[in-house]
Formats: C-alpha cells, structure tokens, sequence
C-alpha cells in the first residue's frame, strides 16, 4: 500500500513539473541540476563536473540504498533534476519502478551496470541479478566513473573538455589508491585474510585482494539472519581463531555483536576491528565523506585489523581525526 501510494505521487509528480517546469532552475542558470542516488555515485559526479552542476545526492552518511524509500522530497528533486544517476544492479531495490518510468522522460543512468558482465559477480540471492557492490575496488569503479563523464559529456557537450580533464584527475586519485590497496592488503597474513561483516557487501573486495569474505546476511540487508546462520559463523570463527570480525557504519550492529556474544559463550574472545564503510560513505564534508576516503579507510582498518601493515593514517595522511 505504501509504494502503490508512492508511485500514485510520483505519476502526479511527473505529469505536473516535468511539462510546467521543463529547465530547472539551475540549468536556466548554465548549470546542470543533477540528482544522484548514493553518495559514491555522487562524489564521482561531484568531481568530474566541477563548476559546471549542482549535484544533490538523496542518500548520505548511514543509510541503507538496498531498503531506503524515496520520499516526496526526493521525487520531486528527481522530477525536477536535469538527469539522474543512479548505482543499479538492484542496489536501489525500492527506488528501481520509480526510476524506469522516470526514464521514459528525461535521462536516467545505472552508472555501475556500465561494469562489463564479466566482470559482475553472480548474486545467490537473485538468480537473475548480479552483486550491486561493485565501488568497492578501484579497478572496477572505474567503469562506473568513465560512464559517469560520459554521460556529463552528452547532457553538456560544450564542458567536455572540462569533464575529461576532471575525470582525468579523479581517476588518477583512484589509480594511487587501487595501487596502496594492492600492497596493503598483501602484507595480511594468508591464514588471516577472513573478512567478517554485517552483510555481504565485500565480494569484489575478496575477489580483488585475495580475502575469503563472510557475510552475516546476504547481498541486500533486506534478508535476515537466521539462528543458523549465526551458529554457523559463530562456529567458524572458533574453530578457526578469528579475532577480529567488522562492523559497518550503514547497516545495524545488532548480528555482529550476536557473533561477539556467541564465541564467548564458547570460550574464544572475538573483537570489532573496526568499522567499515559499506553501502554509504561518511560525513559530508569529511575525507570518509568522499569515495578516496571512503576506501582508505576501509583499506587501512582491514589491514591493521587482521595482522598486516598500512600507515595509521592511510594512504593521504588524512583517516585520524577525518
């Protein structure tokens, strides 16, 4: 009932500002009026269009893209935007009807499903669907950004030279970073390299950097864990002597800290290595509040926390205090 009264407003939504108000306010302006979805979407959309678009990103610090709603707000932010952009891959589940009709009126780009498909990862709990995570390396982000500036390109070809210049720069801030994530995470310890956290957000990670990744629940937050499901991993990471499971700053504390709980109750002590950033980056305004940032730190608090060696402050100096 809910959704069915949320598409009902938006159907209104797009029948009212889309034909009364066909140029925002910003584009009358010479600016684009760009709407993202999440905040890595955003931040790339940020860097490479400089001056030239006011981007405004519906989901920041701590929320979950996999169960957020849109809210009138956000319709009419997108109604009245000049494009949007958004992850896909079923990232924005309760978002993806709305998005498909609103594409029949103005432009609307998946970013991340610019990943080539074999490169995607298979999702177990969607059998016609492929993991959404796909930011979490570098290498593969990539894709998403280079689809991102030419985009910006087509909506605005008289800035393509500032967007490739941009995106030229941003990209490069990502090629220093895959390449620290590279050497970083190789100094963890083979028998080490277990990544535990609250959903199954880290497969690209795992992929990339050679770590067996365990997630409490599955790809999307929207499926429970079961009893069983913690017994199992409680079971593994005694049997194992895994002392460090993670935490993520979108996604509720409540099954790792079951995990926690279940180990003592067996006798092995097990610690939150830290907090991870998963589905949302951190504060605006914040190194953690930008995509370099984000990784850094995800990159820095993995290694540390599982025996390997990477500088306190990461790889620009900027994770202590950020």
């Amino acid at each position: 009932m809910f959704l069915r009264r949320q598409l009902a407003l938006a159907g209104i939504l797009l029948a009212v500002l889309v034909f009364a108000n066909p140029l925002s306010a910003a584009r009358a302006a010479d600016k684009l009026n760009i709407v993202a979805t999440v905040s890595m979407v955003g931040d790339a959309l940020t860097a490479i269009s400089g001056d030239r678009a006011k981007v405004t990103t519906l989901m920041g610090e701590g929320v979950d893209p996999h169960l957020y709603r849109q809210t009138q707000s956000d319709i009419a932010a997108m109604v009245q935007a000049d494009a949007v952009f958004w992850n896909g891959l079923y990232l924005e589940a309760q978002l993806e009807e709305f998005l498909e009709k609103l594409a029949a009126r103005k432009p609307v780009y998946a970013i991340g499903e610019a990943v080539p498909v074999d490169l995607r990862l298979s999702s177990e709990d969607y059998s016609d669907r492929y993991d959404p995570h796909v930011w979490m390396t570098p290498d593969l982000w990539r894709h998403a950004v280079e689809a991102a500036r030419d985009a910006l390109i087509e909506l605005d070809p008289a800035g393509a030279e500032v967007y490739r210049q941009n995106a030229q720069s941003y990209l490069a801030d990502m090629d220093m970073l895959a390449a620290f994530a590279r050497e970083s995470l190789a100094s963890v310890p083979q028998e080490k390299r277990v990544l535990i956290t609250a959903h199954d957000a880290f497969g690209y990670f795992g992929r990339s950097y050679e770590f067996e990744v365990v997630g409490i629940q599955g790809l999307s937050t929207e499926s429970e864990a079961g009893l069983q499901r913690v017994d199992e991993i409680v079971n593994m990471i005694v049997d194992r002597d895994i002392d460090a499971i993670f935490v993520e700053s979108s996604v509720s504390e409540r099954n790792v800290r079951a995990l926690i709980e279940g180990a003592a109750a067996r006798g092995h002590k097990v610690a939150v290595g830290g907090e991870l950033f998963s589905d949302a980056m951190g504060s605006s305004g914040t190194y953690t509040g930008t995509y370099i940032g984000m990784i850094d730190s995800n990159v820095t608090v993995i290694t540390n926390a599982l025996g390997g060696k990477a500088p306190a402050a990461g790889l620009n100096g900027k994770l202590v205090g950020s």
